[in-house]
């Protein structure tokens, strides 16, 4: 569910300077992206997430499913 981007993904800039925030609307994944700025000697770490769909109900179900032994997923789609 969490995928990692390649370093300085650029493709996924809007406009060159931003990442559309509905891109995972309705969806349980997370989008990790690292960005550099070799002037500066600085990076930024971004993740992007519609944290509106799993609530704290769907993360106590997934936790216990791992505590258990079983599919971490099981029980939530």
């Amino acid at each position: 569910m969490v995928t990692v981007m390649p370093f300085g993904s650029d493709e996924f800039l809007e406009r060159g300077a931003f990442l559309r925030p509905d891109t995972l609307a309705n969806t349980n994944r997370m989008e990790l992206f690292v960005f550099a700025n070799d002037e500066t000697e600085q990076c930024v770490l971004s993740a992007r997430l519609d944290n509106l769909g799993k609530g704290a109900s769907g993360a106590a179900v997934q936790n216990l499913n791992l505590a258990l032994g079983l599919e971490e997923f099981s029980g939530l789609f």
